[in-house]
C-alpha cells in the first residue's frame, strides 16, 4: 500500500506509526516507505531542532571496529549514504579519513576486522602523520581509515525525511506523542497533540525512536536495558593556522594512556573532526552530566570545557584554544554501549545509540524496516540481553 494515511469512522489508520524524527526514526520511514509501507511519521519538535542528539553540521563516520555485526552494518552503510545522496541531490558523507591514535589495544583487531571485510585501515608512522595532518599532535599508534570521514548530520535527517516524503510517507512536525495503546498483536492505537488538539491513529506497527525520552514513552509498556541521558557538550575551536587546508584535517579518535598522570584530566577518550565554517570540533565520549530531557539547561558544564580546553591546548596545535564556541547535545547510553533495536507484539524499540549511532543511521533503518516485517535483529541488539 502506498500513499498517505487513510481516514475512517474508527479514527485515522495507517501500516506503520514511526514515532520520533531524529536521524533512525527518519531513516525507519524511508526504508518502510521504500517497501510501499503507508508510514505516518510523528516529531515533537519542529524541523531541524537542537533538543535531541541528530542536529548540528558534523558527525564523524568512524569505521573502527572490530565487532562484526558493527562491521557488517559499516559495510551496508556507506553505499546507503551514497544511494541517499543520489536520490536526494544533497552531498552527505565527505571522506575526509578518520587517523585513530593512542593507546588502544582494539587496534589490532580493528585493523584485521576492517580488512577481512574489504574496509580499507592501515597503520601510519608517527613522523609520517604529523607531516601528514599538522593540525594534530599525536601519541601512539596511529590507525587511518581512509573511507571513514564526516557526515553532514542536519543535511542528512532532512534528506531522509524528503526521500521518505517522496516514496510516499507523511511527516508531521510539532506532533507530541502523548499515549501508546498495544490493543493486539497487530494493533496499536497512538494519540498525539498537534496545534492544540488530540488526535489518535490506529497502527500495525509503532517504531518507537525517540532518543533521550525512551523511558518516558515506554514505562510500563516496553522492558529495555538501562538508559543513562547526558548532555555532551563538544566546542567548536577556532582554526589557529589558516594556511592549514581543510583538506588536512582528518576527523581523528584519541585515546589515553591508562595510568599515565598525563592523562588524568581527561574524562574520557576524545573525538573530533572539522566543521567547514565553524572550526575543528572536539569532544568528550559520552562524559556529559546525567539529565532530565525535559529540564535542561544547554549551558556546558565549566569544568569539564575547560578541561577539553586544556585537551586542545596540548593535543591541536592547530587551533586556537581560547576561541571557542561549545555545543549542546545528549547521549542515550545502555549498559554494553550497544544499541537496542527490538520488537515486542507490534512495538518495535530503536533506542540506545550510546554516542556511536550516526554513521549507521541508514543501516539501523533497513534493520527497523526488517523488525516491522517479522525479520529479527541481531542478537546483539536484544532487549532482553
Amino acid at each position: 500500500m502506498t500513499g498517505g494515511p487513510s481516514t475512517s469512522s474508527g479514527g485515522e489508520r495507517v501500516d506503520v506509526v514511526v514515532i520520533g524524527g531524529g536521524a533512525m526514526g527518519s531513516a525507519a520511514a524511508w526504508q518502510l516507505a521504500g517497501r510501499g509501507r503507508d508510514v505516518l511519521l510523528l516529531e515533537r519538535f519542529t524541523a531541524g531542532h537542537t533538543n535531541g542528539a541528530s542536529h548540528g553540521a558534523s558527525r564523524n563516520f568512524n569505521q573502527a571496529y572490530s565487532e562484526p555485526t558493527y562491521v557488517s552494518m559499516l559495510a551496508e552503510a556507506l553505499p546507503l549514504w551514497r544511494e541517499l545522496e543520489a536520490e536526494s541531490g544533497a552531498d552527505l558523507l565527505e571522506t575526509t579519513g578518520i587517523v585513530n591514535h593512542g593507546a588502544n589495544p582494539q587496534f589490532d583487531a580493528v585493523h584485521d576486522a576492517l580488512h577481512a571485510a574489504g574496509i580499507p585501515a592501515e597503520f601510519v608512522p608517527l613522523d609520517e602523520a604529523a607531516r601528514r595532518w599538522p593540525g594534530i599532535r599525536f601519541d601512539g599508534r596511529v590507525l587511518l581509515t581512509p573511507q571513514s570521514g564526516r557526515l553532514g548530520a542536519d543535511r542528512s535527517v532532512a534528506a531522509l525525511q524528503s526521500g521518505a516524503v517522496a516514496r510516499g510517507a507523511v511527516v508531521r512536525h510539532e506532533a507530541r506523542v502523548t499515549g501508546l495503546r498495544v490493543l493486539g498483536d497487530d494493533e496499536v492505537r497512538v494519540s498525539f497533540e498537534s496545534s492544540g488538539t488530540i488526535e489518535t491513529v490506529t497502527a500495525r506497527r509503532v517504531v518507537v525512536s525517540v532518543g533521550a525520552w525512551t523511558s518516558k514513552l515506554l514505562a510500563g509498556r516496553v522492558a529495555h536495558p538501562a538508559l543513562v541521558v547526558t548532555q555532551e557538550q563538544p566546542a567548536h575551536f577556532a582554526l589557529a593556522d589558516q594556511q592549514i587546508p581543510d583538506a588536512a584535517w582528518p576527523g581523528f579518535n584519541h585515546a589515553p594512556t591508562p595510568g599515565d598522570p598525563a592523562y588524568d584530566y581527561w574524562y574520557s577518550g576524545v573525538y573530533g573532526m572539522i566543521t567547514p565554517g565553524e572550526g575543528v570540533k572536539a569532544g568528550w565520549h559520552g562524559a556529559g552530566p546525567v539529565l532530565d530531557p525535559d529540564r535542561r539547561t544547554f549551558v556546558a558544564e565549566p569544568v569539564q570545557l575547560a578541561a577539553l580546553q586544556r585537551y586542545a591546548r596540548e593535543w591541536l596545535p592547530g587551533v586556537d584554544s581560547e576561541s571557542f564556541v561549545p555545543i549542546s547535545c545528549t547521549y542515550t547510553t545502555t549498559p554494553d554501549s550497544n544499541f537496542v533495536l527490538d520488537r515486542v507484539g507490534p512495538v518495535v524499540v530503536a533506542a540506545g545509540f550510546s554516542g556511536h549511532g550516526f554513521k549507521f543511521v541508514p543501516s539501523v533503518g533497513r534493520i527497523l524496516a526488517d523488525l516491522v516485517d517479522g525479520v529479527p535483529a541481531p542478537a546483539l541488539f536484544a532487549l532482553g540481553r
